[in-house]
C-alpha cells in the first residue's frame, strides 16, 4: 500500500515544486522512474546504495571530501570523451603551504598566520617555527593567492597544493 501511494505523492510534490527548478516533463519522469526504483529496493540494498551514492559524490564518513558535488573532476568523472582530462585535472581546494622564511621577518608571519586562521599566539609560532608546512587548508584560489601575496611581502617563500 505504501509504495502504490509514494509514487502518487511524489508525482504531487513534482506537479506543485515545478515552478522552483527548471526541470523538463523528461527530466521529472526520469526522477519519478528513479525514486521508484530506489523505493522497490529492500532496506539492504538502499543501505548499499546510499553508500555507493556517497562514495560516488565524493563524501567520507567525516563530511565532503575534497572533489565534491560540482567539482570539476566529478563533473569530468561522469562525463566522456577527450576534453573530460582536462576538467578532471582542475584543482578547485588549494593549500597554502610556508616553505621558509627570513629570520628578521618571523613576528610579522606570526602575525599574519594569526590574521587568516583561528589560532593563538603560541599555536602560531609553533605552527611557523615548523616549517615546512601547510599554514591553511581547503581554500579557493583567490584566498590562497591573497595570504601567498601577503606572506611573500614579508618575505616568507610561499607555495600552493
Amino acid at each position: 500500500m505504501i509504495a502504490r501511494t509514494a509514487p502518487k505523492s511524489l508525482t504531487r510534490f513534482f506537479s506543485l515544486s515545478r515552478h522552483l527548478c527548471t526541470a523538463t516533463g523528461t527530466q521529472s519522469q526520469k526522477l519519478e522512474r528513479i525514486a521508484d526504483e530506489i523505493l522497490s529496493l529492500t532496506k539492504l540494498e538502499r543501505n548499499d546504495y546510499a553508500v555507493l551514492l556517497r562514495y560516488k559524490m565524493g563524501f567520507n564518513n567525516y563530511g565532503p571530501a575534497v572533489t565534491g558535488i560540482g567539482s570539476p573532476s566529478s563533473a569530468g568523472a561522469a562525463s566522456s570523451g577527450p576534453g573530460s582530462d582536462a576538467k578532471a585535472a582542475e584543482k578547485v581546494v588549494f593549500d597554502v603551504k610556508l616553505e621558509k622564511y627570513d629570520a628578521a621577518s618571523k613576528i610579522k608571519i606570526i602575525k599574519e598566520v594569526r590574521s587568516f586562521t583561528d589560532l593563538g599566539l603560541k599555536e602560531a609560532k609553533d605552527l611557523v617555527e615548523k616549517v615546512p608546512v601547510v599554514v591553511k587548508k581547503g581554500i579557493t584560489k583567490d584566498d590562497a593567492e591573497a595570504i601567498m601575496a601577503k606572506l611573500k611581502d614579508l618575505g616568507a617563500t610561499v607555495v600552493l597544493e
